[in-house]
């Protein structure tokens, strides 16, 4: 029997309910979310994006025009919401929503015509009167309004330029559409998400640009093989998840042959050491905020790598290695004020002398995150958080994400209140 093949066997058996979603995150854990459901194509894959708000924790409630339901149906936004959908208006009001609310609307798809309406104050469907009252609170600061256009690429107008940034003044997010087929098409779920989630962060690192390395850093032996450690690349990607979440500028500057996030991000893979090193010094010369150094760096290169393919069959092979630059200190040295969290990584060693080596890298560093190889299986993961003021021990790859970013949040909010007194 193949892989395409079923042996007619049960599914594996299940404590979720037929409405449930798998929990990805408490990130919006207690928001409420108005999801405006317009008249495009791509309305077809709004029960998909409220599950997708759901599963961060989120409740969500749909409101669709006549012309979406011809693409997506109300029984399928019903099922995935969990509630009625919206789908004009009456003596309740639901487009007013004094009695419950909204944190945000998220207006996925958006038509032309919608974004023309918003910009323009014209309410003739439950949607449009909906967003009338949602720009209005968000202008008192008690929602955030996001907007995803969808459009094919001949209805990318002058018209439509001036709209969006007439509702842009007004302090609407309009999110970015994911460019494919000459089409500006909706983002996948998590690119919406994120978006909901970083429009409603309150966190002091909201616009700060910060750089995550992480994974390992290949040196080159030959034209085809190379030096690699095992270091994948996995807490660092959850830090910069963690970050871009709060509404930081974060990139993950990732080393080749490490482990790919699925999460939404701004990443660049660097090939070799010299290219990850290249690369480094230079974003910390650009000017950055704060610099995040998970990386499995090589600490060992051939001193001489063989252009072409060493012939293989051959007894034996004597590799001259030479120790490689310190790319951390480069980068510091480069970076002028920038903050650091570094990384200690040992084996065989107690948690006292692990802190001990740790706390060497406090001199120039706010932070150390100091882990031992016998602490490190799999996905799991025990890091010890050293810092002048003491040691903090934390498990598990999401909760160092965590703590590393709440450390920045509390320089950057020293930060602001020292800006503030001045």
């Amino acid at each position: 029997m193949s892989l395409y093949d079923w042996d007619f066997g049960a599914p594996t058996a299940s404590g979720m309910g037929d409405h449930d979603v798998p929990r990805a995150s408490d990130r919006l854990a207690g928001r409420r979310i108005a999801l405006l459901v317009t008249g495009g194509i791509a309305a077809m894959k709004t029960p998909e994006v409220a599950r997708g708000l759901r599963r961060h924790g989120a409740s969500v409630t749909a409101f669709a025009s006549e012309d979406a339901l011809r693409y997506v149906a109300r029984e399928a936004l019903e099922w995935a919401t969990l509630g009625p959908v919206i789908t004009g208006l009456t003596w309740r009001a639901e487009h007013l929503s004094d009695a419950a609310p909204f944190d945000a609307y998220l207006v996925a798809p958006a038509t032309h015509s919608t974004i023309a309406k918003m910009a323009h104050g014209i309410g003739d469907t439950v949607v449009a009167a909906t967003l009338i009252s949602a720009l209005g609170r968000m202008e008192r600061g008690q929602t955030q309004v996001l907007v995803a256009p969808t459009m094919h690429g001949t209805m990318h107008n002058a018209q439509l330029v001036d709209n969006a940034r007439r509702l842009a003044a007004q302090g609407v997010r309009l999110i970015r559409p994911r460019d494919a087929y000459g089409k500006h098409n909706l983002p996948d779920t998590e690119t919406l998400c994120i978006a909901v989630g970083r429009a409603l962060s309150t966190s002091p690192l909201a616009g700060r640009r910060i750089m995550v390395t992480a994974g390992p850093t290949p040196v080159p032996i030959d034209g085809v093989r190379r030096i690699v450690n095992r270091f994948r690349g996995r807490l660092g990607a959850r830090v910069a998840e963690e970050l871009t979440w709060r509404g930081a500028e974060a990139e993950l500057i990732l080393g080749d042959g490490a482990w790919r996030p699925k999460t939404p991000m701004p990443i660049t893979v660097t090939r070799t050491f010299d290219e990850y090193r290249d690369t480094v010094v230079a974003r910390a010369r650009s000017g950055l905020w704060a610099g995040i150094f998970s990386a499995g760096v090589a600490d060992y290169r051939p001193k001489q790598a063989v252009s072409g393919k060493i012939a293989s069959g051959q007894a034996s092979l004597m590799l001259d290695l030479e120790p490689t630059e310190k790319v951390i200190d480069l980068a510091m040295n480069a970076g002028g004020a920038m903050h650091t969290v570094a990384f200690k990584y040992l084996e065989d060693v107690t948690e006292e002398e692990l802190v001990r080596v740790a706390a060497k890298r406090l001199d120039r560093a706010g932070l150390v995150v100091a882990t031992r190889g016998e602490d490190t299986r799999g996905t799991e993961q025990r890091a010890l958080m050293v810092r002048a003021d003491g040691v903090t021990p934390i498990d598990n790859k999401a909760a160092i994400a965590a703590a590393i970013a709440d450390y920045l949040e509390s320089l950057a909010g020293t930060a602001a209140m020292l800006d503030a007194a001045q």
